[in-house]
């Protein structure tokens, strides 16, 4: 069975429901301590929402220099497949894995809403099981959501196809290009705003016109990885 790390932070509070999102996904959730240095064998990483270190100096930056993310950019350099939710997507604009920066919201005040998304690219480890094009709703929440960067880094992402999530409808917090998420050259890690993780189980997710609390469509996103890492057993 693959095994996928997801890191606790002091302040984290996403990371048990990311570890049920993996196994309802089918893998084996392994939990990993931000002071520690050793990944304990694990097939990918993802860095959970929350505030790590209490956002001090800015939302991700003390948590970039954890011990654990020495081993976590020495993985994801190597190929292995890493994911930022939220405040991991802080994080990994902070570690330089990803290009940009999160700030405050545009309207200045904490955002939660089930918020549709555009699937912009397939081509990462995080997205094989969907089709560019795609939409899909899950939970977003943030105070520090907006996706900056130069002209210069937005010309690439679009023009290198490394957008992968695009707001739908609204833009939520004023990221530029209504940016959710983004990857690297690679396509091994990806960093979005909202959350998939609160998305994998009917009766928690968002509403759709089935059912009240039946959406999980970010169940797909943690079943990219693990179809990706089967293939290369």
């Amino acid at each position: 069975m693959s095994r996928i790390g997801v890191v606790t932070f002091p302040g984290s509070l996403d990371d048990r429901d990311a570890q049920r999102a993996i196994r309802i996904a089918g893998a084996d959730a392994v939990p990993l301590w931000h002071a520690d240095h050793d990944l304990r064998g694990v097939d990918a990483v993802v860095l959970p929402g929350g505030f790590s270190y209490g956002d001090y100096l800015r939302c991700g930056a003390i948590a970039a220099q954890a011990p654990i993310m020495r081993e976590v950019i020495a993985a994801a350099d190597a190929g292995m497949p890493v994911l930022g939710i939220c405040n991991g997507f802080q994080i990994l604009v902070e570690a330089h894995l990803l290009p940009g920066g999160l700030i405050r919201n545009e309207q200045g005040a904490f955002v939660c809403r089930d918020q549709r998304l555009r699937i912009e690219s397939a081509d990462t480890a995080w997205t094989s099981d969907f089709e560019a094009g795609d939409e899909i709703v899950v939970p977003l929440k943030n105070g520090e959501g907006g996706y900056i960067a130069s002209a210069e880094t937005l010309r690439e992402l679009e023009g290198e196809g490394r957008v992968v999530f695009r707001y739908v409808d609204v833009n939520p917090n004023g990221s530029m290009n209504d940016i959710a998420g983004i990857t690297n050259a690679r396509g091994n890690v990806v960093g979005l705003m909202p959350h998939p993780e609160h998305a994998v189980e009917p009766g928690f997710g968002p509403d759709t016109p089935a059912a009240m609390r039946s959406g999980v469509d970010g169940l797909r996103v943690f079943r990219s990885v693990l179809a990706g890492l089967l293939a290369r057993a």
